[in-house]
């Protein structure tokens, strides 16, 4: 009897988090194809920490609100907040000829901040896959 009223909620969370995936999939097609000219790219936490020692140049972009950021963040990494209504003007004062690594805490944030980098021009945009959670973690 109790499994048979756990089955339904069980299976629909099933469907929920398949049906994430299958857009998060799709959205990532999407915002990860570059210009000819551009870099955009998805990383793993072990991929950028590998990008960031081999390219210390990198801005690192923390898109986060301030407290997520004082709770912890990236080395040498910039708070910007996406939510923040001056987040254009404050994105665009960084080199958009360097490369840029940007992250939120589980990627949802950052990927919104990916589609705005594109449009401002950014060259070479690095993309922490799931965030700084995955950071913390795999580092």
């Amino acid at each position: 009897m109790i499994l048979r009223r756990m089955l339904w909620p069980l299976l629909s969370l099933v469907v929920v988090i398949a049906v994430w995936y299958l857009f998060e999939g799709f959205w990532d097609r999407q915002l990860f194809s570059a210009a000819q000219g551009r870099v955009c790219v998805n990383l793993s936490a072990d991929q950028a920490n590998a990008w960031l020692r081999e390219h210390p140049e990198t801005q690192v972009l923390d898109v986060r609100s301030v407290g997520e950021f004082s709770g912890g963040a990236l080395p040498k990494a910039i708070n910007i907040s996406i939510g923040d209504a001056a987040f254009d003007s404050k994105v665009g004062a960084l080199d958009k000829a360097k490369p840029v690594l940007v992250y939120c805490a589980g990627g949802f944030r950052s990927r919104k901040a990916v589609a705005k980098l594109k449009e401002l021009g950014f060259q070479n945009i690095q993309h922490i896959h799931r965030g700084y959670m995955s950071w913390k973690r795999d580092a």
